[in-house]
């Protein structure tokens, strides 16, 4: 098949490209125009790169000519930053994605999957874990335009009879993940100790995750892509959570460092406790992770020794 990955160069989009051309597709990468192309390296002759700025109708209207399955990764904003500015967060991502079904509809897609947010759509749980019919009341403007992005998605495959897939995310690493962004702990904890700097933790230290590692990630894209998705919507995470605090203390037994931990006040944004109810995908696609936390944090921490980050 012919796939677009939107966001393709980006930490997550690139291990997608990886898995598509391991498969024997053809592969059309869409990312912001000059963006580094690294993660691609050993990719970039099997693939056609364009650049654009995603809510741009002009500049993602080619990329999505003569193609059967989009990826959709790109996301403009972050869930701390999003509530200072929600109506950038509207015009660019859930509008940004309305004129990409439209011209998907236009152009004969045979199916969308949409990397969505189960940190966030889902607000403050209330049962552990967290099954795909419970309530959502997200705490942060990100999650609510994931949750509306989901909900267009749905009224296009009415409408228009367009095929999708939704994965509500845990929290993936690994390789190719960014150490100086604002989010991803594992990657931003193991950048600072790798460089001798002191981490910063929000709260004391107990808020709690399910970590999942990236080769885990890419394998439930690839099942949704080849399936027909029974129930469009799925949990895709580690299936047991994991404090900040327990991360540290893989941390230093992986890595034999003993970094300088700093806590600050707590963030409204953050619930105490996300994990994800991943039986549905266990069930409806045979798909469970299989790379234990202290094994993907080694293999991420050899990574960034090898690239100097």
């Amino acid at each position: 098949m012919h796939c677009l990955v939107l966001g393709g160069a980006g930490f997550i989009g690139s291990h997608i490209v990886d898995a598509l051309i391991a498969k024997g597709h053809r592969v059309r990468v869409f990312d912001l125009p000059n963006i580094s192309t690294k993660n691609l390296g050993h990719s970039m002759g099997s693939i056609e790169i364009m650049g654009g700025d995603f809510y741009n109708v002009k500049d993602v209207s080619p990329a999505i000519e003569g193609v059967d399955v989009v990826f959709h990764l790109i996301g403009t904003t972050l869930p701390g930053p999003s509530n200072k500015n929600p109506v950038y967060d509207v015009e660019t991502n859930v509008v940004g994605t309305l004129r990409l079904l439209e011209r998907a509809v236009e152009q004969g897609v045979k199916k969308v999957i949409f990397a969505s947010s189960g940190g966030t759509v889902y607000g403050v749980p209330q049962s552990i874990p967290i099954p795909e019919t419970s309530p959502t009341n997200p705490l942060c403007s990100y999650g609510i335009t994931k949750l509306t992005i989901e909900k267009y998605l749905a009224l296009f495959h009415h409408l228009y009879n367009l095929d999708y897939a939704i994965l509500r995310l845990g929290n993936p690493y690994g390789e190719r993940q960014r150490t100086d962004n604002v989010q991803g702990a594992v990657a931003v904890f193991l950048g600072k100790t790798l460089n001798n700097q002191t981490i910063t933790i929000w709260g004391d230290g107990s808020v709690a995750r399910d970590y999942f590692y990236i080769s885990d990630l890419v394998s439930a894209f690839m099942r949704v892509m080849d399936s027909d998705t029974k129930s469009h919507l799925y949990n895709i995470a580690g299936g047991r959570t994991y404090s900040l605090r327990e991360i540290m203390s893989i941390i230093r037994h992986v890595t034999g460092k003993n970094p300088r931990v700093e806590f600050t006040p707590g963030r409204r944004l953050d619930v105490p406790v996300n994990c994800l109810d991943i039986s549905r995908a266990k069930n409806e696609l045979n798909w469970q992770p299989e790379v234990p936390l202290e094994e993907g944090i080694g293999r991420t921490w050899e990574w960034l020794k090898s690239e100097g980050s």
